[in-house]
């Protein structure tokens, strides 16, 4: 029998809570977290609404007990969820055991950059060429590794929306290669300038609460935060005697190659994601009990992925539901976050509602649930599909 990968910690924070209790108690309440912006520095604050961190970055620091003059959103909100996830599952001595970290993000500290090149516009010179540096994806993971204390190993995920369940996968596969004992992995992001005009110039961008999975849906509302899960090897497991939450049972990662930032039409990268990470689980279709959808409230993305689920599942789509309605779409966060949104449906046995559906599409054969539902919850299935194609399916099991 191959050994599982048990969860033994989750943290996350986002714009519906500061932790995981905060966070499920929005979600039970059908609380969205998103409105009008209040810190981002942008001259569309009137026009987009956001899923913003309730706090500002003095606060954040406050909070993380960091004294560092500048640090970057990114670092601020990864810090606080990963942290968290460490204390659930009771991990005081980072470097008792192989303890690996592995963060995924899109924008790293691009919002300290930001700041700089306004400053350079207005000025006409760099103050402080060194902070730069922070600019990277990778700078963001190694000050987080250092401010948890972890050293074993350290990497960076950077695959668009797909990162966090990127950073999953990677932390299994390195458990099972007996290369770790436990990995931190998930993933964290800040809302940025670049990050909502990027997208504004996609025209993918709603300027009312979006809409995923309805027939009028016009785009997707974005989001920061983070997530983290602690995995940890059977072997540690059986020596700690831990009760841990569950187990990941099966996951994928299947490109559609079909366009830079548009999903196939017919689903193929999703498809086959799905397909591969039932088959990893030993899981038939039937056997899934609720599937977090990925879910954007784009007109591609709801399209393919609905195509996706019919092709798996035929005329029998399990119960399911996007989150994305609650926290905004926190791109290289968002496998993270809603990791622990499916730990939590299974430790809970709930499903959430796809907030503000009205109308389903009609070319698909089913509609996720609006309200909040208590069933056997077994087996999620989380989507996670990232621009470029990059489609990832994680499957967490009791």
């Amino acid at each position: 029998m191959p050994q599982k990968v048990w969860v033994t910690g989750m943290g996350t924070v986002s714009s519906i809570g500061l932790n995981v209790e905060e966070s499920f108690r929005s979600l039970c309440e059908g609380k969205t977290g998103i409105g009008p912006i209040s810190y981002l520095d942008t001259r569309f604050k009137e026009e987009y609404p956001l899923g913003e961190v309730k706090l500002s970055n003095d606060e954040l620091k406050e909070r993380a007990k960091l004294s560092e003059p500048i640090v970057s959103r990114t670092v601020l909100l990864g810090t606080l969820a990963a942290r968290e996830a460490l204390s659930q599952a009771g991990i005081s001595d980072v470097q008792e055991y192989r303890t690996g970290f592995i963060s995924a993000t899109s924008v790293g500290g691009m919002d300290i950059s930001e700041k700089i090149y306004q400053g350079f516009l207005e000025q006409g010179k760099l103050e402080d060429l060194s902070l730069m540096g922070i600019h990277d994806c990778g700078s963001t993971t190694e000050m987080m590794a250092d401010l948890l204390g972890i050293r074993h190993f350290i990497s960076t995920i950077s695959t668009a929306c797909s990162s966090s369940a990127n950073s999953i996968m990677l932390g299994v596969r390195l458990i099972k290669q007996g290369i770790l004992e436990r990995v931190v992995v998930g993933g964290t992001d800040a809302l940025t300038r670049f990050t909502l005009n990027g997208f504004n110039s996609l025209k993918i961008v709603d300027k009312q609460q979006c809409q995923p999975f309805d027939a009028n849906r016009r785009g997707l509302n974005l989001g920061e935060g983070a997530g983290y899960i602690v995995l940890e090897s059977e072997a540690l497991m059986e020596k700690s005697g831990k009760k841990p939450f569950c187990y990941l049972s099966g996951y994928s990662n299947t490109n559609d190659a079909f366009h830079q930032t548009a999903s196939s039409p017919t689903g193929d990268g999703a498809t086959r994601a799905m397909e591969k990470a039932m088959a990893l689980a030993g899981l038939k279709a039937d056997d899934i009990d609720y599937i977090n959808v990925h879910g954007t409230g784009t007109a591609n993305n709801d399209m393919s992925e609905g195509n996706a689920l019919m092709r798996i599942f035929a005329e029998h789509v399990p119960t399911c539901s996007s989150t994305k309605a609650f926290t905004g779409h926190t791109l290289g966060a968002a496998g993270g976050i809603e990791a622990v949104f499916s730990i939590l449906a299974i430790q809970n046995q709930v499903v959430y509602p796809n907030l503000f559906l009205e109308t389903p599409i009609p070319e698909h054969n089913f509609s996720p649930i609006t309200k909040l539902k208590e069933q056997k919850v077994e087996h999620v299935l989380s989507n996670s599909l990232g621009f470029g194609g990059n489609c990832s399916t994680l499957i967490f099991s009791k």
